[in-house]
């Protein structure tokens, strides 16, 4: 493995390829000042407490920072669109898009100092993914609007209110939504139909909202059930009002996934990018994603706060939640997920 360039690099980019054991944080930290900036794509203040990450990194080294809000695919798409002419440095994508993105070939490898506490099935081998932290797949209910609450994928169906996924063609959010529903249908990784049903027959009824759940359309009261990561719920709960809002774990069944950084291949500020990675897998990167409500994928080595693991829901709603067990056919359902959710589900709302 090519070992990282120092200091005589600090106006390019440094070695792409990096064993973690030879990560100099200091001369990192030295080049990624001098470029003095990171922008994002996907990684909202509102997400997963990003908010606190982008704070710290503009305290300790300066650097100035702008986000652009959008889904996984979106982002793998702009990288590969604008090329040399690249506004994003660093993205936020959905587990299943972290793959995909490497072979668009639109991603840098960086390998942070903490990489042998990232769990095999986390991580790219080389270091172009890796996941930050995990999330499971939710229900958040506007209690003013739905007086019946589900607690689990059965009662949603049998329910009167409208449910909200979001764009299942573009966020992960939603594309893991119908895995978790499938999953507690019967289905799995490869074998969607339990949840394309379940959702052409809220279609049918007009009770399906495609709009993506968001704090805004939340707040509005836009949103009777909504379909979201628990980290977002439990953070979009605590930002509008706590009694409104209840957040829980479906019991018949859901899925956990994770979020991994892509570094853009073309980055203006590829260093500031790689420092930021390096600060969102250290300790106090790590518990700025736990004070948003997401389980750090360093959780393990962690301490956290009592206060924070306050916030998060009760272990025993997790009983039925299981992880992604075959990633490729996970990756492959998923990139023809947007087709047969248009054959199987949009048609039923024409």
């Amino acid at each position: 493995m090519k070992r990282l360039l120092l200091a005589s690099l600090l106006g390019s980019t440094l070695a792409l390829n990096v064993q973690a054991s030879t990560v100099d944080i200091q001369a990192l930290e030295k080049a990624a000042r001098a470029e003095g900036a990171v922008n994002s794509v996907g990684m909202p203040d509102s997400w997963a407490n990003w908010k606190d990450t982008w704070a710290d990194l503009h305290k300790l080294y300066g650097l100035k920072h702008m986000d652009t809000d959008m889904s996984s695919a979106q982002e793998i798409a702009k990288f590969a669109a604008e090329k040399d002419n690249a506004t994003a440095d660093i993205g936020d994508v959905g587990a299943a898009f972290g793959p995909i993105a490497v072979q668009q070939s639109v991603t840098q490898a960086f390998k942070p100092s903490t990489w042998e506490q990232i769990p095999a099935w986390a991580k790219d081998a080389d270091g172009h993914w890796m996941l930050a932290y995990t999330g499971s797949i939710a229900f958040i209910v506007n209690k003013t609007l739905v007086k019946d609450i589900p607690r689990s994928w059965a009662d949603l169906k049998n329910g009167s209110y409208k449910v909200t996924i979001g764009d299942v063609s573009t966020a992960a959010q939603a594309t893991n939504g119908v895995l978790a529903a499938a999953i507690a249908n019967g289905g799995n990784e490869h074998n969607i139909q339990p949840a394309l049903d379940f959702f052409a027959t809220l279609a049918k009824q007009n009770r399906l909202g495609l709009s993506n759940p968001t704090i805004q359309t939340l707040e509005k009261g836009e949103v009777e059930v909504g379909i979201v990561w628990d980290f977002n719920g439990l953070s979009y709960r605590d930002q509008i009002d706590p009694s409104r809002f209840e957040v829980l774990i479906p019991s018949d069944g859901s899925v956990i996934s994770g979020y991994s950084t892509i570094i853009n291949k073309y980055a203006k500020n590829p260093n500031a990018a790689k420092l930021a990675r390096e600060y969102i897998l250290s300790d106090a990167g790590q518990i700025n994603l736990a004070k948003g409500n997401a389980r750090p994928i360093r959780a393990e080595f962690l301490k956290l706060p009592a206060d924070v693991q306050a916030k998060l829901l009760p272990q025993e709603q997790y009983a039925k939640v299981q992880p992604v067990k075959d990633g490729a056919a996970w990756e492959a359902t998923a990139k023809a997920l947007p087709q047969l959710w248009q054959e199987h589900v949009i048609i039923e709302m024409q």
